[in-house]
């Protein structure tokens, strides 16, 4: 029998205990079997309930050896590589030539023998389910054979790294054809490639030693990365089931940080709980760094500083999400830090709060999501309005001047897989990279070019300019305008949804209070109570069904946050 449940945190014992909702059917539930990995060390104990505990600020408690959750739990059985192989063959739309991706290499610092902890290309890792380095993979599209070729190993590498897995091994976990040593890769392909064959590869530099093939061969680097990319859109069950798994953890290890809060004093505190709790789950890469952003910090979106007293503060922002066997989640829950909202700070989440349920109630498939976005705008500039944050204009008007944008500045979500900002296919979720003249690809209406992030490449949340947001709206409600995107919501994507409110005082002054097309839609006295809540976002992973939409994520929000926060 399938059982609804959920994870709580039982803080007396630093325990995890089940707690049984109405049935519902598709959730996943324990059995005997082990997982997709093996079999789970986990002891799941039985519900137990806790009176209110008073709890002292410091010091920060940690966690006793939390049982992991998912031992018991139904395998996902093997990563369904060829499957995932047959469809990016048919995004490519031919019927003959060979797919080939190299794996990762282990990297070192710069004049150093240490180097970063190895991380594999996420399109190879698509086709192949090899999460170690120096591999590859082959897709015969006419003989539709795949094949992984993993590297010879030494026995001697034993001494100081360990054993790495054998063909056996990957044949148990991955659904390929045949597991090959590196070795024959050469020959292989010199045997399999006839004059006009079609060798398709991601980049000019990936493409492997053809010095023995027989006459030309032909070498498309162009076709491919769009054909994994739209293929990776559509979720398979396999990988619904593992982004389902790394929210299930993610939002318990949230929980976690709920039920101790008010222990706490500084945010890497709240970092090293969320840290600490996935990996005693064996979820021990995060999707992305770690944002606990107390006070003013939770008006920086990308705040990864993470070492601020919360004393003082309103709230607190957490976005956090681990990955599960390389899928991501992405959770962020705003919370009061000694329990309470004040408020100003109320006021703001009530506003977050309407933007992702409406949104959410208006999510299914055939569904423009960048009209999502324009809703959540309008909702935001209407409760700013009643605030009198927002003043000398309606709703629609504000929305379409791009105002409201000084306050809801990125987009309202994006796509969920191998990466925590992944893949868009053909079209954006939002807007497309020549979306319209002076929008997108890093140029915002100002006037001037802003990287997308410190480093200059794309970031993880989208930046919304007042220009963007403004024919954002208006093509949402019938006017042409020069946005080429219409990405429609399909059944097994998964999206964030993810609306927030920011006081970032530094970018509101610049940008807006001192352009008057704006400033005089802002209420400049009001807003001065507002800067210290800094910054609210909630945000869920959410699949697209067939009618509707599933909520991934369960960490609370609402009363329901607060009544942990509280111990109540």
């Amino acid at each position: 029998m399938e059982v609804e449940h959920d994870f709580v945190v039982v803080d007396e014992f630093d325990a995890l205990a089940i707690e049984v909702k109405v049935p519902h059917k598709s959730a996943e539930t324990p059995s005997s079997k082990s997982s997709a990995q093996g079999p789970l060390r986990t002891d799941v104990p039985s519900k137990t309930t806790s009176p209110p505990v008073t709890r002292p600020k410091s010091p920060v408690p940690v966690p006793r050896s939390a049982k992991p959750i998912f031992e018991g739990w139904p395998s996902a059985g093997k990563f369904p590589a060829k499957e995932h192989a047959k469809k990016v063959a048919k995004e490519l739309g031919v019927q003959s030539g060979i797919i080939y991706l190299p794996g990762g290499e282990e990297q070192l610092y710069e004049y150093s023998d240490m180097g970063p902890t190895f991380r594999q290309r996420r399109h190879f890792y698509y086709l192949s389910g090899a999460e170690y380095p120096d591999c590859a993979v082959t897709y015969d599209i006419a003989r539709d054979c795949l094949i992984l070729w993993i590297p010879y190993t030494d026995p001697k590498t034993a001494l100081w790294f360990g054993t790495t897995p054998s063909i056996d091994d990957y044949k148990a976990v991955t659904a390929v054809d045949d597991v090959r040593l590196k070795m024959g890769l050469e020959r292989f392909l010199s045997r399999a490639l006839n004059p006009g064959n079609t060798l398709f590869v991601l980049e000019p530099d990936q493409t492997p030693n053809l010095a023995t093939a027989k006459g030309t061969i032909q070498i498309d680097t162009v076709k491919l990365r769009p054909a994994i990319e739209e293929a990776r859109v559509i979720k398979t069950d396999y990988e619904v089931t593992m982004i389902r798994r790394a929210n299930i953890i993610s939002s318990v290890a949230h929980k976690a940080i709920m039920s101790r809060l008010k222990r706490l004093s500084n945010e890497r505190e709240i970092e090293a709980i969320f840290r600490g709790f996935c990996t005693s789950q064996g979820a021990k890469h995060q999707a992305y760094h770690v944002i606990a952003g107390a006070g003013p910090n939770a008006a920086c979106l990308h705040y990864d500083g993470n070492d601020q007293q919360l004393e003082e503060k309103q709230v607190v922002l957490i976005d956090a999400g681990c990955e599960w066997n390389c899928y991501a989640s992405d959770i962020t829950r705003t919370v009061p830090i000694d329990g309470t909202f004040r408020p100003e700070a109320q006021a703001i989440y009530n506003i977050v709060e309407r933007m992702q349920e409406e949104c959410l109630e208006r999510l299914k498939p055939g569904v423009a999501y960048y009209s999502l976005h324009a809703h959540a705008a309008l909702v935001a500039a209407e409760e700013l309005l009643k605030l009198g944050i927002l003043h000398n204009g309606t709703p629609d008007e504000i929305v379409r001047q791009g105002t409201v944008a000084a306050f809801f500045p990125h987009g309202l979500g994006h796509h969920i897989g191998l990466e925590v900002h992944d893949v868009n296919g053909s079209e954006r979720l939002l807007v497309g990279s020549a979306a319209a003249s002076g929008v997108g690809a890093g140029v915002f209406g100002f006037g001037k070019t802003v990287p997308r992030c410190r480093t200059g490449f794309p970031s993880k949340r989208e930046w919304m300019s007042p220009e963007m947001l403004g024919l954002m709206f208006a093509d949402s409600f019938g006017a042409r305008t020069r946005l080429r995107s219409r990405a429609e919501l399909k059944k097994n994507m998964v999206v964030t949804v993810e609306p927030g409110i920011y006081f970032n005082k530094s970018y509101i002054r610049s940008y807006f209070l001192d352009n008057p097309a704006h400033a005089r839609l802002i209420n400049a006295k009001v807003l001065d109570k507002y800067w210290d809540v800094g910054g609210v976002r909630i945000e869920d992973c959410i699949l697209v069904t067939d009618t509707g939409y599933e909520n991934l994520t369960t960490a609370p929000k609402g009363d329901e946050m607060l009544k942990l926060v509280n111990g109540s």
